[in-house]
Order: structure tokens, then C-alpha cells, then sequence
């Protein structure tokens, strides 16, 4: 396969990704509406608490800011073109450990039902692709 071949499915990741992230924060400050995962903040902080029981509720607290900054920073990166390996790199190591999370906290299953697993090997996926097209960093690349 030639990497011309792999221009808009490499594209399509990025956006798929990045989309999906920026997709749960959205949920997490209720522009989803009722019917959503979460709803609220302080939904979206309980179900942190859940997934982070083994941490100082202040930890736990400050990891869902956290992990909102990077669902924020991230996909805006991927979507963008933007530094996109150091991106893809981080959504897939950010995904990678809600999954661990979700499975020691929820069980095997509820990252196997939001496909978490999935979107970690997708990111890792894109983080080895040699050039990114239609990226900012495409137009950056020194000739």
C-alpha cells in the first residue's frame, strides 16, 4: 500500500478520534442533554471517583480536570494536524489508561462496550504513520 492510499483513511482516524473526545467532554458539561452518559460535572466527577478509588479524593478530583485539559488539547492537536504523533501518542497513552481504569474499577467489560480499547490502538496506530497529510505539520514540513 502506498502512502497515497492511506491519505484520507489516516484523516478519517484523526478526525474519528478526535471528534469522539471532544464528543465525552461535551457530555461531561451537558451540551448532550439528559440522555447521556453523564450530563454534568458533577456526574462526570462521581464517575472519576469511581475509576479512581484507590486515589486521595483530591487526587481523584484533580484527575478529572486533568484528564478534561487533555481531551480538550488533544483532539483539538489531532484534528488540526498539529504536532500530530506527540497527539496521537498522548490520546492513545490518555485512553489506554481509562481503559485499565474502567477494567479494574468496572470490570472487562465497560471498556470493551465504549470501544476504550479500541481508540488506544487507534491512536498508537496513527502515531507510527510516517507523514501526516493535510495536517499543519504537512504545510510546516521543511522541503
Amino acid at each position: 500500500m502506498t502512502y497515497k492510499n492511506i491519505q484520507l483513511p489516516q484523516l478519517f482516524l484523526r478526525a474519528a478520534i478526535g471528534v469522539s473526545m471532544l464528543s465525552a467532554v461535551a457530555d461531561r458539561f451537558g451540551f448532550w442533554g439528559k440522555n447521556s452518559a453523564w450530563g454534568n460535572w458533577e456526574n462526570f466527577e462521581q464517575y472519576t471517583r469511581k475509576l479512581t478509588y484507590f486515589l486521595p479524593e483530591i487526587i481523584s478530583q484533580f484527575s478529572a480536570y486533568a484528564a478534561t485539559a487533555l481531551e480538550i488539547a488533544i483532539p483539538i492537536l489531532l484534528i488540526l494536524g498539529y504536532k500530530t504523533r506527540i497527539a496521537a501518542y498522548g490520546a492513545g497513552f490518555l485512553l489506554f489508561i481509562f481503559a485499565l481504569s474502567m477494567s479494574f474499577a468496572l470490570g472487562i467489560k465497560a471498556p470493551l462496550d465504549y470501544s476504550v480499547w479500541i481508540g488506544s490502538a487507534a491512536a498508537f496506530l496513527l502515531a507510527g504513520q510516517p507523514r501526516f497529510s493535510l495536517s499543519i505539520d504537512q504545510l510546516t514540513q521543511k522541503i
